[in-house]
């Protein structure tokens, strides 16, 4: 198997979010990629311009960003050949390298408005080495800049901000990094969701648990289905005694906290989300906690409770 390492840039309105194309708000415009065999060792390069379609202007953000012009752009080959010439050189078995997880996303989003078939397997399996990076030297939530790393690395040697050299420095840190102990923490791509229920996601993590629902047409029903709401124990499959039962401190989050009667206290964070096909889902992540953990959660329940208890007061003033 290879690995593909792909970098992408993007335009968007340049006369603001009022005139974007609501099903692409981003048009990318350039496709990078490095491919590496299973020793890392880079065997292949992609470079291609994309010429724009939708945002014939460049945005002002996309022109402090990257050292591109309108008149380069304007020689380059439309997306659908050039995305299609691109999916042809990844070959047959290889999973993507990203730095971050929104290249992917986008990537899918202007295959689908362009009519490009998806040729991978969906929910998408990659690997997110801005992740690997925060896992392996940072707390494993920081996200940091690509240059950011690559100069903690000493692996700086040219321009960053085109594709095709933010990939090869992402494939320099893949070969810097103690990627067999950082891989075994893959990512899943959130674009196309599982379908029904027999295809959701379940995965146990070093450290936590992770849960991808299927799509449902209202959020109510997302958030009284049985599975989302679920609190068993990763480790053994039981069900696991409710502490705090599951609360909201927005529309699209939620916690709990759990006990499980051999392995303790275990927290969990409900995001609920709205996928592009227009149904709503639910990424769940559980993770086993301390007292320290458990008493978080208790704090922020009751802030909750005191926020809206302030707000209902207001409310009721008024």
């Amino acid at each position: 198997m290879n690995y593909i390492v792909v970098d992408l840039e993007w335009n968007q309105s340049p006369h603001g979010k009022k005139y974007e194309i609501k099903e692409i708000p981003f048009e990318i415009i350039e496709i990078g990629a490095v491919k590496l065999d299973q020793e890392r060792n880079i065997i292949s390069e992609f470079e291609r311009v994309v010429k724009p379609q939708l945002y014939k202007e460049l945005h002002f953000k996309t022109q402090e960003i990257i050292t591109i012009e309108m008149e380069e752009l304007q020689r380059g080959d439309k997306f659908f050949d050039v995305v299609n010439d691109f999916l042809k050189w990844c070959g047959e078995d290889y999973i993507f390298c990203t730095w971050g997880s929104t290249d992917l996303i986008e990537l899918q989003r202007n295959m689908h408005f362009y009519k490009v078939d998806i040729p991978y397997e969906t929910p998408l399996k990659f690997y997110d080495i801005q992740k690997f990076f925060s896992i392996l030297y940072q707390d494993g939530k920081s996200r940091t800049a690509l240059q950011t790393a690559a100069e903690y690395l000493s692996i700086i040697d040219g321009e960053f901000h085109r594709a095709i050299n933010d990939a090869r420095y992402t494939a320099k840190i893949i070969q810097c990094i103690d990627f067999e102990r950082a891989s075994k923490n893959y990512s899943i791509d959130y674009y196309t969701i599982p379908y029904k229920r027999s295809n959701e996601i379940f995965i146990n993590y070093e450290t936590y648990h992770k849960y991808i629902s299927r799509g449902f047409r209202q959020k109510e029903s997302l958030m009284s289905d049985k599975e989302v709401l679920s609190s068993r124990c990763y480790l053994c499959g039981k069900e696991c005694e409710s502490i705090v039962p599951w609360f909201s401190t927005n529309t699209k989050i939620y916690f709990g906290l759990f006990n499980c009667e051999e392995h303790g206290y275990m927290k969990g964070k409900i995001r609920a989300k709205y996928a592009d096909n227009g149904k709503y889902f639910a990424v769940k992540i559980l993770k086993l906690t301390d007292e320290n953990g458990a008493k978080q959660i208790y704090d922020r329940q009751e802030t909750t409770r005191e926020k809206r208890k302030l707000k209902r007061h207001k409310d009721e003033e008024s």
